[in-house]
């Protein structure tokens, strides 16, 4: 059973569905727990579970057909599209596999862009300060294209982190990565969240990762089939 204690993000019997020509198809279906401030969240399953879907719910990108879902006490189903974008301006910070980076800006002015839109006058030094936490000041000048793909997921990192956001939701944040790259990408990311206090939301295939978590829920179908926290962590552990 999940821990229905209010926290950081609150999730209530949510559903989602998707009307298509022959009938509705569920893609989650009474979905609930709660995830308290600090806690790393791993989100598991097979392909088609409803992980991405469901991630997109708890970052408002989408809305649940039935449900409630709360960031930080703000009900998101309330709010209207705009409404939502603020909230993730400024609550939220995002980690892709992909790591969408903008081709067009250097490491340093990808890192800078969420500041400067969320009007930090420190923009620059900020950029600087978090390129070099991931290991990047000799790279600030450089395009995403001229990065490894380890190179561009620190980048991706540090401008996640940088506006200190409450919650870092992060998809498959080393899917694209070889092992020995996504390890250090791995370290680097809970590393960072331990010493920002940052809620982690992390979608992933690798067990390995969701272990390190604090919350693991695994998806089956679009149903919750496995609800670790740390009290019932624990009690395994014990009855080993």
């Amino acid at each position: 059973m999940s821990d229905l204690t209010p926290g950081l993000i609150e999730v209530r019997n949510v559903h989602k569905h998707i009307a298509t020509d022959a009938q509705a198809l569920t893609i989650l279906h009474d979905i609930d727990f709660s995830v308290p401030a600090g806690a790393s969240l791993a989100i598991v399953g097979r392909s088609g579970s409803g992980k991405s879907s469901l991630l997109a719910l708890l970052a408002g990108l989408d809305l649940p057909s039935q449900g409630e879902i709360r960031l930080q006490g703000q009900a998101l189903q309330a709010l209207d599209e705009d409404g939502r974008a603020k909230v993730r301006g400024e609550l939220a910070g995002f980690v892709f596999q992909s790591f969408q980076l903008l081709p067009e800006l250097n490491a340093l002015e990808n890192v800078m862009l969420p500041l400067e839109l969320a009007g930090a006058p420190d923009a620059e030094q900020r950029a600087q300060y978090w390129l070099e936490r991931v290991g990047l000041s000799h790279r600030l000048d450089h395009l995403p294209r001229q990065l490894s793909g380890g190179e561009q997921q620190r980048v991706a990192l540090a401008r996640a982190f940088a506006p200190k956001p409450a919650v870092l939701f992060a998809d498959e944040p080393t899917g694209s990565l070889d092992s020995a790259t996504g390890a250090v990408v791995a370290d680097l990311l809970f590393d960072l969240n331990r010493e920002m206090g940052t809620t982690l939301v992390l979608v992933t295939h690798d067990e390995t990762l969701a272990a390190r978590c604090s919350h693991r829920l695994r998806l089956q179908a679009g149903q919750i089939t496995e609800w670790l926290a740390p009290e019932e962590r624990e009690q395994l552990a014990t009855a080993v």
